[in-house]
């Protein structure tokens, strides 16, 4: 993602304690959810593909496996847990997404997973990105859609989870973008518009994938104000408990294909 989003200092920073983590539960929840969605639209050995906000580099690897014809350039601000290991058709580019250029026309899918939303200027560089497909190329996009704090049944739940609203928002985020994402699609020209959802869940022990994002980010909403280490403590006794179980977010994928070549 761009550091011009304030984000290279912030709490996405992999400079601070728990980010390997954080992108390893991402993995670990989603990547069977992801690597679905395109397989269904078609991936083709020879494929072309541009995996943008690369991560800690799964998708990028998977894509790299099944296009054995084709490349896959990978592309962060911080590369420090990409690597290209054995995979002859992987490119690592250390680069802000938003900045970078690349050749129209030149990609069979665009991907992109929990970036667009942490971007203050998402919807240019969704444009942007639609330019850079090929003709029958596809964009896919994932982020998330998180429900409103007041709905959780668990007291501490809707305060944890106002905070961590509040505090993505203050680096110019927006957790509930993704609910637009397939209007956004149709309206820059792409076709065969499609979009799936995915729970996420919070507790259920072994089950749980928000232990380390909340853990990421919990000094910076202390120091907001919004929660106590009071509230952090009872969240770690709900996470222990069989009977917690909580659905704070969804995970929205939304894919459209730009026109065929007449």
């Amino acid at each position: 993602m761009s550091d011009a989003s304030g984000y290279g200092a912030s709490a996405l920073s992999k400079d601070l304690p728990g980010e390997r983590e954080r992108l390893g539960s991402i993995q670990s929840s989603v990547d069977d959810f992801s690597t679905g969605v395109i397989r269904d639209l078609g991936l083709a050995p020879d494929w072309r593909c541009l995996e943008l906000g690369a991560g800690a580099g799964s998708i990028a690897h998977w894509l790299a496996r099944h296009c054995p014809e084709g490349y896959v350039e990978a592309v962060d601000n911080d590369v420090r847990y990409l690597d290209a290991g054995d995979a002859a058709n992987l490119t690592i580019t250390e680069a802000d997404v938003t900045a970078e250029g690349f050749e129209p026309g030149r990609f069979d899918l665009v991907h992109a997973r929990f970036l667009f939303c942490h971007l203050p200027e998402r919807d240019e560089l969704l444009a942007r990105a639609v330019h850079w497909l090929r003709p029958g190329g596809w964009l896919v996009i994932t982020d998330p859609y998180q429900l409103p704090a007041d709905t959780s049944p668990f007291p501490v739940v809707e305060r944890i989870m106002a905070a961590y609203k509040r505090n993505f928002e203050r680096h110019g985020a927006d957790l509930t973008w993704a609910r637009g994402l397939p209007a956004l699609l149709g309206s820059n020209g792409l076709g065969s518009i499609g979009f799936t959802g995915k729970p996420a869940c919070m507790g259920n022990l072994d089950q749980d994938r928000w232990r380390p994002l909340i853990s990421k980010v919990a000094s910076a909403m202390v120091a907001d104000g919004g929660i106590d280490r009071c509230d952090l403590e009872e969240f770690e006794r709900l996470l222990a408990e069989p009977g917690f179980v909580d659905i704070p977010q969804f995970t929205l994928v939304a894919w459209g294909r730009a026109p065929q070549v007449a």
